[in-house]
């Protein structure tokens, strides 16, 4: 088993806010895919990163999903498309291998 995390901004590079049923959509979307959703929404966590000199940083969602299979193809492709959607140079989707206690 795989746990998959999509990490999304709650705002586009401006800092206009994304409609909450922009989030909704990816939310019933991996719902109907892997049969379930963690949807971390209302409390949005805070990325930051560096390039060079100047720090950034993003209030950001969460969407947690697992799998059994790991389907590279499909997330990448997956990616592509919540990069367009969002207006993102590159959106982080992760994975790590879980087990159920």
């Amino acid at each position: 088993m795989h746990l998959f995390q999509i990490l999304l901004p709650r705002a586009d590079n401006v800092g206009q806010p994304f409609a909450r049923e922009d989030f909704d959509r990816v939310k019933e979307e991996l719902a109907v895919d892997f049969e379930g959703v963690t949807a971390f929404l209302q409390a949005p966590a805070e990325g930051v990163w560096r390039e060079g000199v100047q720090t950034d940083n993003d209030d950001i969602v969460i969407f947690e999903v697992m799998a059994e299979e790991i389907d590279l193809q499909d997330w990448r492709r997956r990616r592509a498309e919540l990069e367009r959607r969002f207006r993102q140079d590159k959106v982080i989707i992760r994975y790590m291998p879980m087990a159920l206690v």
